[in-house]
């Protein structure tokens, strides 16, 4: 049981997989507010005050993907870990790039959805911490894009993306270790947390997704070393 009470929105139309998910977070020690469509999620998430979003994708009244969109609008990093019944790439794919943290597919046990609740609220904790003197600055250059901290943006050119938290941190980790070649397990410990319990997958989605917004469509910046992970080659 956690020793520090969050507040988490759990966001499911079923009406048994709500309740299960419900009690498995308030015996965990957290505070558990539900909704059963997507239009009283994105009512509930405005009255603030959420720590973390369990968010299903087939919901009434709005999707999970477009209640994760307009969440994003209000809120840049709160977590948001997206449980879905679609075993699709291209699904998964999607609610990335809408900002979503971490997904888990149905059907799953709540002692997975757990830990994966507890390794969203470490990242945040550690993500709150002061910056070192080395991440002090608002933005830096990856290759020809430069990307601001605050305003969470890529920027080359005339074009502009903006990015996820997890996204942001992946750039700041090649940055910081340009040269070496990083596995995937040390990307996922780094960015996801020690504990992370998901596939590999999640990283070379993120991957795809920042190779996309930086305009690395060659891996020039980042390359894949395969059998082992990636390297920053600049």
């Amino acid at each position: 049981m956690s020793t520090h009470q969050h507040k988490v929105l759990i966001v499911e139309d079923d009406d048994a997989i709500r309740e299960a998910l419900r009690e498995a977070i308030t015996t965990d020690g957290h505070a558990a507010i539900c909704a059963a469509d997507g239009g009283q999620a994105v009512r509930l998430f405005g009255e603030g005050g959420f720590d973390l979003v369990l968010l299903d994708v087939m919901l009434p009244v709005l999707s999970g993907y477009d209640v994760c969109r307009k969440i994003r609008e209000k809120n840049r990093t709160v977590p948001i870990i997206m449980l879905t019944a679609k075993g699709e790439e291209i699904d998964k794919v999607l609610g990335l790039e809408l900002g979503a943290d971490d997904y888990v597919t149905k059907p799953f046990g709540l002692r997975e959805i757990l830990a994966r609740v507890h390794a969203a609220f470490r990242r945040q904790v550690h993500r709150e911490t002061p910056p070192t003197v080395a991440a002090a600055t608002d933005t830096f250059y990856f290759g020809e894009t430069l990307v601001n901290r605050k305003r969470f943006t890529a920027t080359r050119e005339n074009s502009s993306e903006e990015l996820t938290p997890r996204e942001l941190h992946l750039l700041e980790v090649f940055l910081r270790c340009k040269g070496e070649v990083l596995s995937r397990d040390q990307l996922l410990n780094e960015v996801w947390g020690i504990n992370y319990q998901g596939t590999t997958r999640t990283l070379d989605q993120h991957i795809a997704q920042v190779r996309k917004k930086i305009g690395d469509s060659h891996a020039r910046l980042i390359k894949t070393v395969h059998g082992v992970g990636y390297q920053h080659i600049g």
